[in-house]
C-alpha cells in the first residue's frame, strides 16, 4: 500500500534547502516511483527503498514483475549482512507495491524511469508517466547517453525532466550525475539534488545538457585509448588492466582528476600535457577489437564470455567479488568524503 502524498511543507523543505540532505522522516512520506525492472531498475529500487521512500514499481514483463520481490529482497538482505543496512528488509520491502500499470504511479512524488536505451521507448514511457503523475513530480531519466534535452521535447511538463545517470550496483554506490534539459529548472535540479543526498549519493550537477555526461566522456576517452594500446601491440589486455587499476585504482575513489592534479603537483602535468594530448589516440570509429568481441556474442561475466576467458563457475565468482568489492569501497569511501579536507581535524568523526 503506497503512503498518501505527503504534506507541502515537506516539498517547500525540500526546494529550499539544496545542501542540506532531507531526513529519513521526510523521505519516508515522499513517496516515489520506478518503471522497469532490469538490473538497474532493482538495485534502483532497493536504494530508494533504504532511503525510506514508499515506492512503486512499474514493470510490464509478466516473468520480470514475479520475480522482482524477491530480487528487491535478496539485494535488501545483502546489504544488511554487509553491514550497509540495519533496517528489517521484510519491512523495506512492506512499503513496495508492484504493477504493470503506469497510472498506478499517481501518487509519485519522483519517478525513476529505468527502461532500456532506446530514445523512443523513453520518450513514449516519459509520456505516460505525465500523464499519471501530478505537475509538481519530478520524472528522472536513468540514462547513460542520451542527451535529456532529447527527452523533453513534446513533454507537456518539461521543467521537470532531468537525466538521472546512476552507478551500478545503485544501492551501494555513491555515485550520481544530475543532469539538467534546455528546459530543467533549477529549482528542480536542487530538488532532485537534495533527494540523491538522502539516498547516500554524492551528485554531481551538470547544468548544461551534454552527451555521456562527466563520467562516461571520460571513461570512453580512456576506453578509446584503451582500445587503441592494445590494437597497435603496445600492451596486452591484461597489461592495460593492470596498470590503470594498480595507478587510477589507488586514488580515485579519494579524489577526481582535479584535486589529484593539487597533490600531486601541477607544473609537471601542464608540461607533460605539450607533448602527450598531441599524441594520444582520436579515433571517432568502433574499434575493431570491440566490433570483433561485440560481434561474438560476448556479453561478459553474465554469460562467461568476455574479454577474458571464463568457466561458468568463474563468472559467477567475478560477479560475487564485485559485489563484495563495492561493499567495501564503499565503506572506505565513506570514511573519506568529497570535503574531508576542508573539515578541520577537531571536529570530525572518522
Amino acid at each position: 500500500m503506497l503512503r498518501s502524498r505527503k504534506p507541502a511543507a515537506n516539498k517547500v523543505k525540500l526546494e529550499r534547502s539544496p545542501a542540506k540532505p532531507p531526513s529519513r522522516d521526510v523521505l519516508t512520506q515522499y513517496s516515489a516511483g520506478v518503471v522497469g525492472m532490469g538490473l538497474m531498475g532493482t538495485s534502483i529500487s532497493a536504494c530508494l527503498l533504504a532511503a525510506g521512500h514508499s515506492l512503486h514499481c512499474v514493470e510490464t514483463d509478466a516473468a520480470r514483475r514475479r520475480s522482482a520481490r524477491a530480487r528487491l529482497l535478496k539485494l535488501l538482505t545483502h546489504a544488511v549482512a554487509e553491514g550497509a543496512m540495519r533496517e528489517n528488509p521484510s519491512t523495506l520491502i512492506g512499503r513496495v507495491a508492484i504493477s504493470a500499470d503506469i497510472a498506478d504511479l499517481k501518487s509519485a512524488e519522483i519517478v525513476v524511469e529505468s527502461t532500456v536505451e532506446d530514445i523512443a521507448l523513453k520518450r513514449q514511457v516519459i509520456n505516460e508517466i505525465e500523464k499519471a503523475v501530478s505537475a509538481q513530480a519530478l520524472i528522472g531519466s536513468n540514462t547513460s547517453a542520451i542527451p535529456v534535452t532529447d527527452l523533453q521535447s513534446g513533454a507537456k511538463h518539461p521543467e521537470r525532466i532531468l537525466g538521472l545517470h546512476w552507478a551500478e550496483p545503485a544501492h551501494i554506490t555513491r555515485f550520481m550525475e544530475i543532469i539538467c534539459g534546455q528546459q530543467t529548472t533549477m529549482a528542480n535540479a536542487r530538488r532532485a539534488m537534495r533527494l540523491a543526498r538522502g539516498w547516500g549519493k554524492e551528485p554531481s550537477l551538470l547544468r548544461k545538457d551534454i552527451r555521456g555526461f562527466i563520467a562516461n566522456r571520460i571513461m570512453y576517452a580512456m576506453l578509446r585509448e584503451a582500445f587503441y594500446l592494445v590494437e597497435a601491440g603496445f600492451a596486452s589486455i591484461a597489461d592495460v588492466d593492470r596498470s590503470l587499476r594498480n595507478d587510477m585504482g589507488y586514488w580515485i575513489t579519494f579524489a577526481g582528476p582535479f584535486r589529484f592534479m593539487d597533490l600531486t603537483g601541477i607544473p609537471a602535468y601542464a608540461e607533460v600535457m605539450k607533448d602527450l594530448l598531441p599524441d594520444l589516440n582520436c579515433a571517432t570509429g568502433v574499434p575493431a577489437l570491440m566490433r570483433k568481441v561485440a560481434d561474438s556474442g560476448a556479453c561478459g561475466v553474465s554469460n562467461a564470455k568476455g574479454f577474458y576467458p571464463y568457466t561458468p563457475q568463474q563468472a559467477r565468482q567475478w560477479e560475487k567479488l564485485f559485489i563484495e568489492f563495492n561493499y567495501k569501497i564503499r565503506e572506505l569511501a565513506d570514511r573519506f568524503p568529497e570535503d574531508i579536507g576542508d573539515i578541520p581535524r577537531s571536529s570530525r568523526k572518522n
